[in-house]
């Protein structure tokens, strides 16, 4: 999956004060008419999440980013989610409206039997009709989530609450992309919003799911506003509202989390959450994860189009500085695009390591022995984007390259990214099924260019050959040599410099309870089965 996000403040307590009014800490706007007051440790029924920007679009079936997803996720059911086991977050998918479900031998027909006490927010029963419905919006719109589907042909009900799959070849990851977010199942009555854009203008900024809990409100750049399904049949969240605060700058995050205005701060930079560990009333949780960071290398573009100046890039940076000094050590390598802990990692796959020799003869080959400047686009919303840039700025520039740093507004910077308006971009990346197929096929892919996964734009018909077929094999172990045939490829012809794999961390009040991490749900909190 993804990216995801900005700022402004002044003197301490006037600023907070200025933020907190500004984003409601929803004064006079509680059920009941009760106001939190200012600066005041939130109430036990209400959590409070301080996120770093806003997000872009509440729609299941259009968003990739993780931010609308922490909002969306729960306002929605899937046919299957993830186990939870001891406390713990686990990739394998288990039955959530789906009771049950059969394959046929040939890999082709999936059928679902539903649960029969799903209700959407408005009392409408969760039925087959209602997953077929979002399952032709979801293909009709085509977008980014539309992408972990690319085989699936038809889905028909069989009666009210049977409904079948049938996809034009075998598709090895299917039942577990069912758990991702565009998997959402929407309400049908959002077909009276339709106004030949398939509700599209309507769900950007609602929500119409069976999930325990709804958006509310949506108050740009400030908060967005959840309260529960009043038809949920499972046991009745703790929360009677969560509000996802939007506090762009880091430092408000941290001082608000540590005052008790908000419960959790999420995205805080390493050495505020350093700051922060141990002190009372907050602790920080730190869990391991399929998260990467890496560089987008523009293939398409001169001089990127030139795999020697990739190699030169490749050879230019110095990992092992940025993991000290941008992540302070709690980061570990990438060895290749599949990282550790995920199933065809190739531990012996080639590894760049810094060599400003071989990165200055490699720029010559290629013409440049003068030296060439690129741009390095990245989005202030993760201020450790911006130190990777003035970190490889230094770096770059011992071989010759001159780097410009070139930062823009979130949105600004994916419009780009999408367009390949870029040299050189940096991005986060994590996992959104536990499978390769969400690094291989995603990233390199000629057919996916752009923000549906390739953002290097990178071609070649033999690597598209090698992880298609690997897609679509329910083999495991040729999967994993199809796929890292096709790491050999990439990593040589340094389509992405491959910068690091982080750990997970957030920082939230030590009352906050219930809270579980799953590899496959950075930065989405089960606020359903959270309490205080």
């Amino acid at each position: 999956m993804s990216l995801s996000h900005r700022s402004h403040r002044g003197v301490a307590v006037r600023a907070l004060l200025v933020v907190l009014l500004a984003a409601g800490m929803l004064l006079g706007s509680l059920p009941g008419g009760r106001a939190v007051p200012a600066l005041a440790a939130t109430p036990p029924d209400v959590l409070v999440i301080g996120i770093a920007g806003d997000v872009d679009n509440l729609d299941p079936h259009v968003t990739m980013t993780n931010r609308s997803w922490a909002v969306t996720y729960y306002a929605y059911e899937r046919l299957v989610r993830y186990k939870v086991q001891d406390g713990v977050g686990l990739t394998e998918v288990e039955p959530d409206l789906a009771t049950g479900w059969t394959v046929s031998d040939d890999g082709l027909v999936w059928t679902f039997t539903l649960r029969d006490d799903a209700r959407f927010a408005d009392g409408t029963p969760v039925d087959a009709h209602a997953v077929v419905y979002s399952f032709h919006r979801l293909l009709a719109i085509g977008e980014g989530p539309a992408d972990a589907f690319p085989t699936l042909a038809s889905v028909e009900a069989v009666d009210d609450y049977t409904v079948r799959f049938t996809l034009s070849e075998p598709f090895a990851p299917f039942l577990l992309t069912l758990a991702n977010n565009g998997a959402g199942i929407v309400n049908p009555r959002l077909a009276e919003y339709d106004n030949g854009d398939y509700g599209r203008g309507w769900l950007a900024e609602h929500t119409m799911g069976s999930g325990p809990y709804q958006v509310q409100r949506w108050d740009k750049d400030q908060q967005i506003v959840l309260v529960p399904n009043p038809h949920w049949p499972g046991p009745a969240p703790a929360f009677r509202m969560v509000v996802f605060q939007v506090i762009n700058d880091p430092s408000a995050r941290r001082l608000q989390l540590e005052r008790g205005d908000i419960d959790i701060a999420e995205a805080l930079p390493l050495d505020q959450l350093e700051r922060i560990k141990g002190m009372r009333g907050i602790r920080v949780e730190e869990h391991p994860s399929l998260s990467v960071t890496y560089l987008y290398l523009n293939n398409q573009r001169s001089p990127l189009n030139d795999v020697r100046v990739r190699q030169a890039i490749s050879y230019a940076v110095d990992y092992n500085a940025l993991i000290q000094g941008v992540m302070l050590g709690n980061a570990v390598q990438m060895r290749g695009p599949v990282p550790q802990g995920m199933w065809s990692h190739d531990p012996e796959a080639y590894q760049y390591s810094l060599d400003l020799d071989k990165a200055r003869a490699l720029l010559a080959e290629a013409g440049y022995s003068g030296g060439l400047t690129l741009g390095y686009l990245y989005s202030p919303v993760y201020p450790e984007w911006e130190q990777i840039g003035l970190a490889l700025q230094a770096q770059l520039a011992q071989v010759g390259i001159r780097l410009e740093l070139e930062p823009y507004a979130y949105a600004t910077m994916r419009a780009m990214l999408g367009d390949g308006d870029f040299d050189i971009a940096v991005g986060n990346w994590s996992p959104d099924f536990a499978d390769p197929y969400m690094f291989m096929n995603y990233w390199f892919d000629s057919a996916n260019g752009g923000l549906p996964g390739n953002r290097s734009f990178y071609s070649n018909p033999e690597v598209d050959a090698l992880i298609r077929r690997a897609a679509v094999s329910t083999d495991i172990e040729e999967r994993t040599r199809l796929y890292q045939e096709a790491q050999r490829i990439v990593i040589d012809e340094a389509a992405y410099v491959y910068l690091y794999q982080k750990g997970y961390q957030v920082a939230m009040r030590d009352n906050v309870q219930g809270y579980v991490f799953n590899p496959m749900l950075v930065d989405i909190f089960n606020i359903h089965q959270m309490s205080k």
